[in-house]
């Protein structure tokens, strides 16, 4: 049987991308191949977009850099680095045994992304939720929470949806989305992208940092779903998730690549139970031979004791 291994990754380098000054290529953020798939996608609504120029980041299932947990990143409106420019998500993938992460871009056109049902116009395959014609960007307010006081850049057009919504956030492996990317979107994913924004990084890092956001303790139904804005988390406006996706299934932490010394504790373990009894019978030997030894030293005296009257009575008979 394989034995379930952490396999780290570098998530944003090797990135090539237009120039933007809000741009974060090669930052820290790191992706992870795990032995067992994230949690279900949370059930959650979207908070009203800020204003122009907004695109909306689905939230997604992320695994700590120190290979502890997976922990919740809430959805949340992103300025866009560019105009023209539209995210793809990330997405889980099952690949040679290990449920590997795949980065999300920015770029003129959206990717693929596992067929991952994020919701809000990620369908899993393209987006339906607006389109840019020139710097301006529409917003279809059929899967949009648009406030029309703030923009107008509006329309309304019907996306098909699936009689049954699955909420499965990785692509591949057992009970995952059976879908492979079309020779255009494989096109797609060789254009030149852009990585996330350093807003994005921030939200994902705040993300981690929080203990509530940890699938083991919110049990796959975030208390906090989706923000407004990107790192934004507290206040009103933050959504809680209206309930999880399934059924959590808590797994045991994956085994991360050990040292020697971790690898021999186990015997050493093994070995404990007879190394205290050798340590109790070493200690029983020597509280009798302190006994034996005191038995002789009071033998001794009364000995000594014995001689001495005896001379005295000899010497007064003299």
């Amino acid at each position: 049987m394989r034995k379930p291994i952490l396999v780290v990754m570098v998530l944003l380098s090797g990135l090539v991308g237009l120039a933007a000054p809000r741009i974060s290529s090669g930052d820290v953020s790191v992706g992870i191949s795990v032995s067992f798939g994230p949690p279900a996608l949370p059930v959650y609504v979207q908070p009203p977009c800020p204003g122009p120029r907004f695109i909306w980041i689905p939230g997604y299932w992320a695994w700590s850099a120190g290979g502890e947990y997976y922990y919740w990143v809430p959805g949340t409106w992103v300025f866009a680095p560019q105009p023209g420019l539209l995210w793809t998500p990330g997405y889980w993938g099952w690949w040679d045994g290990f449920y590997r992460w795949h980065p999300g871009y920015w770029g003129p056109r959206v990717g693929f992304y596992g067929g991952i049902n994020y919701g809000f116009g990620y369908t899993g395959i393209g987006y339906s939720g607006g389109y840019w014609s020139g710097r301006t960007f529409f917003y279809n307010r059929t899967v949009n929470n648009i406030n029309v006081t703030v923009i107008r850049n509006t329309y309304y057009q019907t996306v098909v949806r699936s009689e049954t919504i699955n909420r499965v956030s990785y692509n591949g492996g057992p009970g995952g989305i059976a879908l492979r990317p079309t020779r255009t979107q494989e096109e797609y994913d060789r254009e030149r992208h852009i990585g996330p924004t350093r807003s994005q990084v921030s939200h994902e890092r705040i993300a981690r940092d929080t203990r509530l956001l940890r699938a083991t303790v919110n049990k796959g139904r975030p208390p906090i779903a989706a923000t407004p804005r990107a790192g934004v988390f507290r206040g009103r406006a933050v959504i809680p998730a209206i309930r999880a996706g399934g059924p959590f299934q808590p797994h045991a932490r994956p085994q991360q690549f050990q040292r020697p010394q971790q690898l021999q504790r186990p015997q050493q373990f093994q070995r404990q139970p007879q190394q205290l009894q050798r340590q109790q019978q070493f200690q029983r030997q020597r509280q009798l031979q302190r006994q034996q030894s005191r038995r002789r030293q009071q033998e001794n005296r009364q000995q000594s004791r014995g001689r001495n009257e005896r001379n005295m009575n000899s010497d007064r008979a003299f």
